[in-house]
This record gives structure tokens, sequence and C-alpha cells, in this order.
């Protein structure tokens, strides 16, 4: 399976809780103390950066891409 990192719906969780409008370690306390909200692969720590899937950030808070 190919990955392209170039995809908007791959982002830095600090800037996936700007555009959900939620506090920056908003997604890092979601995926700590709730992590069945977060399907399979929608989340990974690269290096000290965390990465979420919109389709992660869609599923932890119920809302869909404001961008969209």
């Amino acid at each position: 399976m190919k990955i392209n990192l170039n995809s908007s719906d791959i982002m830095p969780a600090a800037e996936a809780a700007q555009i959900w409008n939620k506090n920056e370690a908003y997604v890092r306390t979601s995926i700590r103390q709730s992590p069945q909200k977060w399907p399979e692969g929608s989340y990974r720590l690269l290096g000290k950066t965390l990465v979420v899937t919109t389709e992660g950030m869609e599923s932890a808070t119920g809302e869909k891409d404001p961008r969209k």
C-alpha cells in the first residue's frame, strides 16, 4: 500500500486541532483518554510529531472536516 504524504488528509496533530477549532492538546489527550474513538492507523508518532488523518479526527470529534 502506497501512502501519499502530500495528502491533505494527513496532518500534524497541532494543525488538525486548529482546523477542528480545538485546543492544541486535544488530539494527544483524546488518544490517551479515548483510544477507542480513533480507527486503527489513524494516528502515528513520527519522531516527536504526532500525525493524524482526517478520518481519525472526524471519528474522534464526531464532526466532518470543516475544510470541505
